[in-house]
């Protein structure tokens, strides 16, 4: 919520109440055998936050209709950067120029692995050379905040994964010596392979007094937790995004519904 960017959700006995006057990002998924969508949007009903959502969902379009085959993935952070931070919007008498969140960006998705190596930055950079490809995926994603444009890590974290490069599909034998821990990995595994989840995932999947063995799974670099990431305390952040198909002879916006 507000100046909460992203991999924020309630863990279990969290009391906060959403207000009308809060600005909530929904970012979410859905997969089959793996094979990843993702989609986000911004709700916010007070009208005072109308031109940071049309800002932000104007960027994510943008960015949708700059990508396409052999197109360099600097370019799109270029023009998503020049569209978002034309507008400006006035909150509570105070005007504001929308920034770009410049350290999150979008990315390249795979089966069962949601950042599969290319990002898609939102900002102009340098260019490193990377160029969408023919059949690849990407969630195009962008960020908008009345902030100074950089987040940081910030409260207890509810976000976690199994390492891509070290679950045990990949690897000869747990690196953990916990039992608990062990047997807390091969949970996860099985109901989530490398899928992200949150702590009431895990608790809705039937585990329990699980702390310190996930703790000690984080310590291993088994697990990879991923904390808030926020603005500065009063502004506010706005996100929008889609999946798109690179196929041969069009991008498809694989996520698009009636409403987004």
């Amino acid at each position: 919520m507000n100046q909460i960017a992203a991999h924020y959700t309630s863990n279990p006995g969290d009391k906060t109440v959403l207000k009308y006057d809060d600005v909530l990002k929904l970012d979410f998924g859905t997969h089959v055998n793996g094979y990843i969508v993702y989609s986000a949007f911004t709700w916010a009903p007070e009208q005072k936050y109308e031109e940071l959502l049309a800002a932000v969902k104007d960027a994510t379009y943008t960015g949708i209709k700059e990508a396409g085959i052999d197109v360099r993935l600097a370019d799109i952070g270029e023009a998503i950067q020049e569209v978002m931070e034309s507008y400006e919007c006035s909150i509570d008498g105070k005007t504001y120029q929308v920034k770009c969140v410049r350290n999150l960006q979008g990315h390249r998705i795979e089966p069962y692995r949601i950042h599969a190596g290319k990002s898609v930055p939102i900002v102009k950079g340098p260019d490193n050379g990377d160029k969408m490809e023919e059949h690849e995926i990407y969630a195009i994603e962008t960020f908008g905040t009345t902030g100074r444009g950089w987040v940081g890590e910030v409260g207890e974290c509810s976000h976690y994964m199994l390492n891509p490069t070290d679950h045990p599909s990949r690897r000869a034998g747990s690196i953990t010596k916990m039992p608990r821990a062990k047997k807390l990995e091969e949970h996860i595994l099985k109901h989530f392979r490398t899928l992200p989840w949150c702590r009431r995932y895990l608790e809705s999947s039937g585990e329990s007094n699980y702390m310190i063995a996930m703790r000690n799974l984080v310590s291993a670099n088994i697990v990879e937790e991923y904390p808030p990431l926020a603005d500065v305390r009063g502004s506010y952040v706005a996100q929008y995004e889609h999946t798109i198909l690179l196929r041969p002879s069009c991008k498809e916006i694989v996520s698009q519904g009636d409403d987004w």
